[in-house]
């Protein structure tokens, strides 16, 4: 480990929070959401009374994320924020964005400079520019009557590239070399119309499924869990529409392109969908999401993956949520089924309204080894490439701090504990999957900073 690049990078970060008097006003935009298990995106980074809701006693701050419902048909910017951000008045359009760096330390100091499989502080030593995020959007307003059209259109440049990658059948082949660490992407651009209590989007958009997303301003941690790294349709192209039946209850459903598909590769489409239930109180939410359909060239495999996630808001400073995916796929190669799941649990505490802790354990089972093979399971991309074959078990143990100086930055220092529970590997360079193959364990420590306009 080189801890004077990592010390130089991390007095740079510090540098760049402090720093700009400009932030001393911003906020958190209330938008890119997951359809289905929605963070409100402004919680995490909220840091004044503006964005973030009252406590249920006076005396307390509010807890550091929402229960998570799906996001409301009524989108339009300046609703909700009094014209307060980049709104054009008339319009409802919204313009926003952020900017996402850090570095990661690995005690191990691998050769190849990679973290193994974690996702997507993959780099080790070296300062990321994850994301530089531009979006334009206006959101479908009908107030549950009417019609109204809008859309969205989101352009990312850094390192994340490689996630957002639809890769070898996709929009980001023809703008960028695979083998570069940065590029240029378009996550989001899709059109919305919204009738009455029914929006419907048509274009490329985030998935469904899942608690976490790659967006930073949603997660609690910088680094990923593995079931969104190696099993949840991040983004999809295709349909898919909300209808919210009650104050309650709203179901999800659409179809698309495949997993990782930007272009139909072959005539098949997959369903994707589910449904959510917030209670009266809004203190708890329950979510299940599916997507299934045939992924491969030939369309001969059916693959069925879902996501069930929960939240409950314990007390006004406190609270816990859980994630379990499942993915069964027939007629992976070398093997009559594949078989990969996992489940997450998270802890939230809130100490005061600038500082916020959180612990993370998940355990996933990659049951035939067809799922963890490199960053994001995008073989073709850049990144670390441990060779398909760990039928064991990932286990990680995350905790972290996030302090929010101001309402719009936000620094995500955490350390985490991985360790591989299975045999060798015989297939390829990477016998285990850290310490360039040579380790069955890891130890990382890693810090960004988040700041939004």
């Amino acid at each position: 480990m080189k801890f004077s690049r990592l010390a130089l990078g991390t007095g740079l970060l510090c540098l760049i929070v402090a720093g700009p008097s400009w932030a001393q006003d911003l906020y958190q935009p209330n938008s890119v959401r997951q359809v289905a298990f929605d963070d409100d995106y402004g919680y995490y980074m909220a840091g004044d009374e503006q964005n973030v809701p009252a406590a249920k006693s006076p005396s307390d701050a509010p807890p550091p994320a929402d229960v998570a419902t799906v996001a409301p048909a009524s989108n339009n910017c300046c609703a909700r924020h009094r014209c307060g951000r980049h709104c054009c008045r008339g319009s409802g359009l919204e313009l926003g964005g952020w900017l996402q760096t850090g570095m990661s330390g690995d005690f191990e100091d691998p050769h190849d400079r990679y973290n193994g499989p974690v996702m997507t502080n993959d780099r080790v030593g070296d300062f990321q520019m994850n994301q530089a995020w531009l979006f334009a959007q206006r959101g479908v307003n009908t107030g549950g009557y009417g019609f109204d059209v809008g859309g969205r259109v989101d352009v990312l440049y850094g390192t994340d590239w490689r996630v957002a990658n639809f890769h070898g059948r996709g929009l980001e082949d023809r703008l960028n070399d695979p083998n570069s660490l940065y590029g240029l992407s378009f996550p989001q651009f899709y059109a919305e119309f919204g009738i009455n209590d029914l929006s419907i989007k048509v274009g490329r958009m985030t998935g469904v499924l899942g608690y976490e997303s790659i967006i930073p301003t949603t997660n609690f941690f910088y680094s990923h869990n593995y079931q969104l790294s190696y099993l949840e349709p991040i983004f999809i192209t295709g349909v898919m529409g909300e209808y919210k039946l009650s104050d309650r209850w709203t179901l999800l459903g659409g179809f698309h392109n495949g997993v990782h598909d930007f272009e139909n590769q072959n005539g098949d489409l997959n369903l994707q969908g589910g449904v959510v239930w917030t209670s009266r109180d809004g203190d708890t939410s329950l979510g299940y999401a599916l997507d299934a359909g045939r992924n491969d060239p030939h369309a001969l495999q059916d693959q069925y993956i879902h996501s069930i996630v929960f939240k409950r808001q314990l007390t006004d400073r406190l609270q816990y949520a859980l994630q379990s995916d499942y993915s069964f796929t027939n007629g992976i190669t070398g093997h009559n089924d594949a078989e990969a799941y996992g489940i997450a649990n998270y802890l939230f505490y809130k100490l005061n309204r600038k500082w916020t802790a959180g612990l993370r354990v998940e355990w996933f089972r990659d049951n035939n080894g067809a799922a963890v093979m490199g960053i994001g399971n995008l073989p073709d991309s850049r990144g670390w490439m441990g060779a398909p074959g760990y039928a064991g078990n990932f286990t990680e143990l995350t905790m972290g701090l996030n302090w929010k100086p101001t309402n719009r930055v936000a620094v995500r220092p955490e350390i985490r504990w991985d360790w591989y529970d299975g045999p060798a590997n015989p297939n390829g360079a990477y016998p285990y999957p850290f310490d360039d193959g040579n380790s069955k364990k890891q130890f990382t420590f890693a810090t960004d900073v988040v700041i939004s306009f």
